[in-house]
């Protein structure tokens, strides 16, 4: 918030927060929608969002003019929010991450401290898609989420299509958001409306922030568009003219801190959105409201003693005994090329390997459900091609197809909760897309 002294000084302006203004600082003149301050900045500084996107702090003292361009219908639309909500609005759940973040120049790092009123006035660009419902989940990095905060999402969004929702947007963590959206994916059965996960690789009072950008683009694209089901909407590339809209069972993050981060697996975007017109493409079939078959149901049990464990050299048996032993219900084996694991004795340092084929053989027969993955990015799993995959077939292990680790992982959790005795037919049934018979190149 604003010190006293600012506070007064905008009052006698008849100037609030987002009304669009002028300033003159010596020979400069800066136009843009005037935001809340960091509140960890000391000095008396007025913040404005100009209309390339970047933010510019002007202290008050260096202010020789600053004028009232346009006030904010944000103000006007807050007092009859409940009227609007009627005629179709847009639901945001908010549960922490970068794109809820602020930078702490003090320590370099970001801290996660906006409440759904600030996410709101920090992105100026979602008032031309509005009304917006803001709701609050939780300030929680993506690294802390578990399966208990996917019901809570899952209910969220619920209440809010019984309510009217046009679609809703739930701002999250980068880092572990493709489980989610998978996991979100299965949970969310005949779901009516789009469900877009939005997040941010830089927190939103830097100037190169990807985070109002993605956040509007979903605004955007859910205003527009008769899409219906779970989908991740992040940059495109790393200028800011358009955001993809990527299925929430095909996504991968590719790298740590790019803003195009996220890219679809082994097929099409489903579109992508330009940023400063309201040009939606698609490049893949989707499913419409008026193709939506069944009723809208939310299944989100989920099993808790599923894990993934991923095939490296140097392996042990005691790396697969300890599942049986702890009971484990499910495993996921991300394993390299077709879908390989080290179970072939060919000299006396590979002995173990007969120690490890034996073990993945005892843990399948105690029960787990094990499933094998790819550790590549593209591609599917093939376990016929050569004799050690067709052992592990014969042993009972379930290929994932063209699956993503974290797709197979949330696919197997739910499934083992809510169709027990189907897990092998429906772990190889395309279920929301997550099965691709037919890859691109």
């Amino acid at each position: 918030m604003y010190s006293k002294e600012v506070l007064e000084f905008l009052k006698k302006k008849k100037i609030g927060i987002l009304d669009e203004v002028e300033i003159a600082k010596g020979e400069e003149t800066f136009k843009g929608v005037l935001i809340n301050r960091p509140d960890y900045l000391k000095e008396e500084t007025i913040i404005l969002k100009l209309d390339n996107g970047y933010n510019i702090g002007i202290n008050l003292k260096n202010i020789n003019e600053m004028k009232l361009v346009k006030k904010s219908s944000a103000h006007k639309e807050e007092k009859s929010k409940k009227i609007a909500l009627k005629k179709g609005f847009i639901s945001i759940l908010h549960t922490g991450g970068t794109i809820a973040s602020k930078v702490d120049y003090r320590t370099g790092g970001v801290v996660s401290r906006f409440d759904p009123d600030e996410l709101i006035s920090m992105f100026p660009g979602l008032s031309k898609y509005g009304p917006i419902n803001s709701l609050f989940m939780g300030n929680m990095f993506s690294d802390d989420m578990r399966f208990a905060h996917y019901k809570k999402m899952a209910e969220f969004v619920k209440s809010e299509v019984e309510a009217g929702s046009k679609g809703v947007i739930i701002t999250h963590g980068t880092d572990t958001m493709t489980y989610t959206s998978a996991a979100l994916s299965f949970i969310l059965n005949n779901v009516p409306v789009p469900v877009l996960l939005v997040g941010a690789q830089r927190s939103s009072d830097r100037p190169s922030s990807d985070a109002e950008m993605n956040i509007v683009c979903a605004a955007k694209f859910i205003r527009n568009t008769n899409f219906c089901g779970v989908a991740i909407c992040m940059h495109n590339s790393s200028s800011d003219d358009a955001c993809s809209i990527i299925k929430g069972v095909n996504a991968r993050k590719l790298h740590s801190s790019r803003r195009d981060a996220f890219k679809q697996i082994n097929e099409d975007l489903l579109a992508i959105v330009e940023y400063q017109d309201d040009d939606i493409t698609f490049f893949n079939e989707y499913i419409n409201k008026k193709e939506l078959k069944g009723e809208f149901k939310v299944l989100p049990k989920m099993e808790e003693k599923v894990t993934i464990v991923k095939i490296h050299t140097n392996m042990f048996a005691e790396h697969f005994a300890f599942f049986r032993e702890k009971n484990y219900k499910g495993l996921i084996i991300e394993g390299t090329g077709l879908g390989h694991a080290p179970i072939n004795e060919i000299d006396g340092p590979t002995k173990e390997h007969t120690k490890i084929r034996n073990e993945i053989r005892a843990l399948i027969d105690s029960g787990c459900k094990t499933a094998m993955c790819s550790q590549t990015i593209n591609g599917r799993v093939n376990m016929n091609v050569y004799s050690p995959g067709r052992d592990l077939i014969n042993y009972g292990m379930i290929s994932c197809e063209s699956m993503t680790a974290e797709t197979a992982f949330v696919k197997l959790a739910w499934l083992l909760a809510n169709y027990p005795k189907n897990v092998e037919e429906l772990m190889v049934k395309n279920l929301r897309g997550e099965i691709k018979k037919r890859l691109i190149k």
